[in-house]
């Protein structure tokens, strides 16, 4: 235990050498390049997706304009953990709030970090989406005559299956503009 209060006791005084807001700044880059990481899940998803797709059209060529609009809509959808990540991280380049705030430094600047581990939980919801999406997409291909009943189902799946990415979204929110934190400094 006296190891790692000495790396934290050590690490403090390191920190002590910058200014708050080279700290909030750097903390800001950090923070942006996390929230990115969520982008592996509807890579995932939606390349999922994609190879049911083609699965989907190999075995029911006559179908492939319907098998291709349930393919793109189910992808689409499983981007939005994605875009949610992309809105953060672009807050948090362009008009982080936190930047100028009066306070201890490593708050702010852990509150920013957080903001961007935050959206790591998109990866969830993009690759559950997705599979959603390869999943209806393989079912309008074995069963045409069903594909609005299919289109339903999985939409309705996919939105149930993107409320953690929309958990973390507003968490990161929170901590940028309503950061109940930096009432405690």
């Amino acid at each position: 235990m006296d190891e790692i209060s000495n790396l934290i006791i050590f690490l403090l005084d390191w920190l002590d050498q910058f200014s708050p807001t080279a700290l909030v700044l750097a903390a800001t880059a950090l923070a942006a390049g996390l929230a990115m990481i969520a982008g592996i899940g509807p890579g995932i998803g939606q390349g999922f997706a994609a190879g049911k797709g083609a699965e989907a059209v190999a075995d029911n060529t006559e179908n492939s304009n319907n098998i291709t609009f349930v393919m793109l809509l189910g992808s689409a959808v499983a981007e939005t953990s994605g875009i949610f990540s992309l809105v953060v991280a672009l807050i948090l380049l362009f008009g982080n709030p936190m930047i100028g705030v009066e306070g201890t430094a490593i708050v702010i600047a852990s509150s920013v970090l957080g903001s961007g581990l935050a959206m790591i939980a998109g990866i969830g919801p993009g690759i559950g989406q997705g599979y959603a999406a390869g999943k209806g997409t393989e079912s309008a291909g074995r069963r045409p005559e069903y594909q609005g009943l299919i289109v339903k189902v999985m939409l309705l799946g996919q939105a149930v299956g993107q409320t953690t990415g929309i958990y973390a979204l507003v968490i990161a929110l929170i901590l940028l503009f309503a950061n109940p934190l930096l009432a405690l400094l």
